[in-house]
């Protein structure tokens, strides 16, 4: 009897240690299971994370490629200046173009427009330009040239480019005293010097040594000097120099090409004598006027007309 009491607590013990034994698997096994998912789940961060990264890297690094090569270098071009109206335009002298300046990443288009009727603009919207307090753009005179001569004084302006071929808000007023909305494009700038190259077709190399005149336009500045038109050139030896006279006496030195020239008189308006690299192409001269309360230098391009070119001394 104490043999078969015996055998049956053995049976009920054994009983219990593979229940424990069982149990014991099955929670390894799921902690096993467990432990995998969260493996699975980190390992599918991971895997995500790092692609969402480089996307967006890839992007950052495609949008500054673009802002890069959308940049123009510091200089002077010629450039498409487009409207969205056929009464808003620039001269049909200038052919539909403005000049742009770059200096220091910012873009300044200067355009002569067709007349003396519109005598304000703002680069915004019309409502803005309303405002108490806004920046108005104040326009200058400029003299075009057109094909067959004739000559007009109308109003000019350096409008503010934000971004090439893309286009902007330019409210203007008229002399009717009303703001109106317009949308305006810069586009096709060409480096001056290879506008120079491919738009001009005179040779100054063909140009026999002598004294000749020649007309010139110029644009930039507040439209209160000028220099006289027609000009005086010389060449020598292939090398051409304008002899140019401004309208005020106040220009103590101008700039070209780097270069500083010095005034060749004492008395009167201001005379200077300076190098001419093209005809028909717009070229950079910086005048420094002692006219404000300090020197204030101010760029200008000179534009000489080869088809105005004259002998001085047979007048031809």
């Amino acid at each position: 009897m104490k043999a078969k009491t015996l055998i049956n607590k053995m049976i009920i013990v054994c009983g219990l240690s593979a229940c424990l034994l069982l149990g014991g698997c099955g929670a390894g096994q799921a902690a096993d299971a467990t432990s995998a998912e969260s493996t699975v789940a980190v390992t599918q961060e991971n895997t995500v994370a790092p692609t969402e990264s480089t996307g967006a890297t890839a992007e950052t690094a495609t949008t500054e490629a673009t802002q890069t090569e959308a940049q123009l270098p510091d200089g002077i071009y010629t450039a498409e200046f487009s409207t969205d109206s056929s009464m808003f335009h620039v001269s049909e002298a200038c052919d539909g173009k403005g000049t742009l300046t770059v200096k220091d990443g910012e873009m300044t288009i200067h355009i002569s427009l067709g007349s003396k009727k519109i005598v304000n603009l703002y680069p915004g919207l019309a409502v803005d330009a309303e405002k108490e307090g806004a920046e108005l753009l104040e326009p200058t005179t400029d003299t075009v040239t057109y094909s067959d001569g004739m000559t007009e004084e109308v109003y000019g302006f350096d409008v503010p480019v934000p971004a090439i071929d893309e286009e902007f808000d330019l409210a203007l007023i008229g002399t009717k005293g009303k703001w109106y909305d317009h949308k305006v494009k810069v586009s096709d700038p060409v480096a001056a010097a290879d506008a120079e190259t491919s738009g001009s077709t005179f040779d100054l190399g063909t140009l026999a040594d002598g004294s000749y005149t020649i007309e010139l336009t110029m644009e930039g500045g507040s439209g209160r000097a000028g220099i006289q038109s027609p000009a005086q050139i010389t060449v020598a030896d292939g090398a051409v120099t304008a002899t140019l006279e401004w309208s005020s006496p106040n220009y103590d030195y101008m700039l070209v090409d780097g270069e500083k020239y010095l005034p060749v008189n004492t008395d009167g308006n201001s005379v200077f004598e300076v190098p001419v690299e093209a005809l028909d192409a717009p070229l950079l001269m910086i005048g420094d006027t002692v006219a404000m309360s300090t020197p204030h230098e101010v760029e200008y391009t000179v534009t000489f007309h080869s088809d105005t070119l004259q002998s001085a001394e047979s007048g031809k």
